[in-house]
């Protein structure tokens, strides 16, 4: 099965994500998404008072996002590409913005079953503006329940935006600077939009497809499996999907144990090769081309062995609530700034030294 694209617009009301929605599936070319948002009865009444009708225009628009994209996006992509005018997440950043305390945690709740269910994008396209320009772009516009937007409410969505799309690590993300430009009116600016798109999304190989799973498989699972630019996040969705499907159960202490054996099993196979590079560097007289002869005899198996080491690893991030790629990102961020300490490393039979690790 070919793989393909799903690219997601995303940006602050008024940015022009629709309008370069339409415009990126007739270049590119690709089948266009756009969000249903005018059917929100609350809408209106929201923009008058967001306090009193928050919960209410929340709740229905995950709902309806959560329908659209279910149902929509994997039979689209089975045909060819796929932009959309906005992506799932976005849904919780209005949320955090509009709702709190139980209102709030009864949304996470609600939002937490339905996004497993909702394909990641290959990419997201961030549509930035400053809240001036936005607040010009809505005037110009002049949708009948808009024409009352409260300056400080795009201000705070701006800020969510740039902090959110920050610290976003599901799918590549690509930041465009809309201020000056005029994708509608402007050829110029309309074709380095498309070309800054076409680049980001010919960056990277597209990757194997991982195992079939069965048709009840979520719709994210579904994807992950069929190829295409993963991350981290992606093999924890397939896990969780391959855990529903197989029924695997997710005690942490078993997978725990699991993951210990695991460990033993890659250090029982670099103890043969290293075994057998021994025996082969006193034949041929050469320890480099040892290693690598006894490496290349056995590394289908230690790959086997270090993928069941992940695999088990991405388990036990799901069960314990970690985003595993983030942490990543975390961690090693620190371990750039530190400096490294060297120590002599003392043994009966051996001197030499070691780093401090991380």
């Amino acid at each position: 099965m070919a793989y393909h694209e799903y690219i997601a617009i995303e940006g602050v009301i008024g940015v022009g994500k629709t309008t370069l929605a339409r415009i990126l599936a007739q270049a590119l070319p690709a089948q266009a998404l756009l969000e249903v948002f005018e059917e929100n009865p609350f809408l209106s009444a929201f923009y008058a008072d967001r306090a009193r009708y928050a919960f209410q225009t929340q709740i229905f628009f995950l709902i309806s996002r959560y329908h659209q994209q279910h149902t929509v996006i994997p039979k689209a992509l089975q045909h060819g590409r796929l932009v959309s005018d906005y992506f799932f997440d976005k849904d919780r950043l209005f949320a955090h913005l509009n709702l709190a305390n139980d209102e709030l945690a009864m949304y996470e709740r609600v939002h937490a079953i339905l996004a497993e269910q909702i394909p990641t994008p290959d990419l997201v396209v961030f549509l930035r503006a400053d809240t001036d320009v936005l607040m010009q772009r809505i005037a110009l516009r002049d949708r009948p329940y808009e024409r009352h937007m409260d300056r400080d409410y795009i201000e705070a969505l701006r800020q969510a935006y740039e902090a959110y799309m920050r610290d976003y690590h599901k799918a590549p993300v690509l930041t465009i600077d809309t201020n000056t430009l005029d994708f509608v009116r402007s050829a110029d600016d309309r074709e380095h939009v498309i070309g800054l798109v076409r680049a980001a999304l010919n960056e990277g190989a597209i990757q194997q497809a991982l195992p079939e799973l069965q048709r009840e498989a979520p719709a994210s699972g579904l994807r992950i499996l069929q190829g295409g630019r993963r991350r981290l996040g992606d093999f924890q969705r397939f896990h969780r999907a391959l855990d529903r499907e197989k029924g695997f159960g997710s005690d942490l202490s078993l997978n725990f144990v699991g993951l210990t054996e695991e460990v033993g099993e890659v250090g029982r196979e670099i103890k043969q090769i290293l075994r057998q590079a021994e025996i082969t560097a006193e034949a041929i007289g050469n320890r480099e081309e040892a290693l690598e002869r006894a490496l290349a005899a056995r590394r289908s198996i230690l790959a086997a062995e270090m993928a069941d080491v992940l695999a088990y690893l991405l388990k036990l991030a799901n069960y314990a609530g970690i985003d595993l790629e983030a942490a990543y990102i975390e961690k090693m961020g620190q371990n750039w700034q530190r400096h490294w300490r060297v120590e002599p490393l003392v043994s009966s039979n051996t001197t030499g030294e070691k780093e401090a690790g991380p």
